[in-house]
């Protein structure tokens, strides 16, 4: 196995067997670094099929089984039918979402739940929708799942890509777009989701309140500080400690591109084609899938990147290429 692999299976493994769902632990160290939901669900594969290595990529190939199907729901739901199954088959064949999931690492869990998330935020919006009550819901649990698989990205792309989208629709301060929205009720979905898990890791990693923007040998500030201030805040500007790992240069980000949504990247040009005026569903799905995967790319334009941290707007691209391929025969 990777050493990515062994870390997360034997993290998920130790959990099992010690019954400390709270605090990963690697060879007998607190392990502070990642969220736990990818840890307690390979624990349950364990529990049902056995320790085994490929029990622990069962819910990395169901993720991505589950992406693919969720990819040409929204699709269909946005486009038509020959449009949803285009993207559908777009996210499923590309080489990059086949590459990175080879590895035992939750990106294609986050982007599920970031689809989701996006999916769920235009139903609820969308006026002929009969139940906007549900998909507000849907869109609340999506965030505080993801919080639970990566952090605080898994709500700062969707409600990123979300402000701009309502921005650019001038429905960002119309009342009716938060009666739909519910915001208040969606936070505390959020809250219920993942707030106890923070709170007992917390609890149980003191010292509790540290806001030192560095770290050093020897200097040890609590799980507050490593999981946010460390490896959210500090990763960010580059400035973690250890320090990270080489970034990809900034360029080569953008352009892989085509090698990953390969080879249903030669309709990248054809994007340029498609309306983004927001006067039906498709205009809003468009303009949407353009403001998710714009941000993603701009925020790691600014920040320690490597390739496959791009994969949460695979699922906007692989719709905008679905509708491009149904428009151009």
């Amino acid at each position: 196995m990777d050493d990515v692999d062994a870390i997360q299976a034997q993290i998920a493994r130790n959990m099992l067997g010690s019954g400390d769902w709270v605090t990963a632990r690697l060879d007998h160290v607190a392990y502070l670094e990642k969220a736990p939901l990818v840890y307690w669900i390979i624990a349950v594969a364990f529990k049902v099929f056995g320790v085994h290595d490929w029990a622990a990529r069962i819910p990395i190939a169901l993720s991505v089984m589950a992406l693919a199907w969720l990819t040409a729901a929204f699709g269909t739901w946005a486009f038509g039918r020959r449009a949803g199954l285009y993207a559908g088959l777009s996210i499923a064949t590309c080489i990059g979402l086949f590459l990175f999931t080879r590895i035992l690492i939750p990106d294609v869990m986050l982007t599920l739940t970031i689809a989701l998330a996006m999916w769920a935020f235009l139903r609820a919006l969308d006026e002929e929708e009969r139940h906007p009550r549900w998909w507000a819901f849907l869109l609340a649990a999506s965030l505080g799942t993801g919080l639970l698989l990566k952090s605080l990205i898994a709500l700062a792309f969707p409600v990123a890509a979300a402000v701009i989208y309502l921005f650019l629709t001038k429905q960002f301060f119309l009342r009716r777009t938060w009666q739909r929205l519910r915001p208040v009720g969606g936070l505390l979905v959020v809250l219920v989701i993942a707030a106890p898990w923070h709170i007992l890791a917390t609890l149980r990693n003191p010292p509790y309140f540290s806001f030192a923007l560095h770290g050093g040998p020897g200097q040890y500030h609590g799980f507050l500080w490593f999981y946010f201030i460390n490896e959210q805040v500090l990763r960010f500007l580059n400035l973690r400690y250890p320090r990270d790992y080489n970034t990809v240069p900034r360029l080569w980000f953008w352009l892989l591109h085509f090698a990953w949504l390969f080879p249903w990247s030669v309709y990248f040009p054809a994007l340029g084609k498609l309306s983004y005026q927001p006067l039906d569903r498709a205009g809003r799905t468009r303009l949407l899938a353009l403001s998710w995967t714009g941000f993603i790319l701009v925020f790691f334009t600014f920040s320690t990147t490597q390739e496959y941290y791009s994969m949460p707007c695979y699922p906007a691209l692989a719709l905008l290429l679905g509708a491009a391929m149904a428009m151009g025969g």
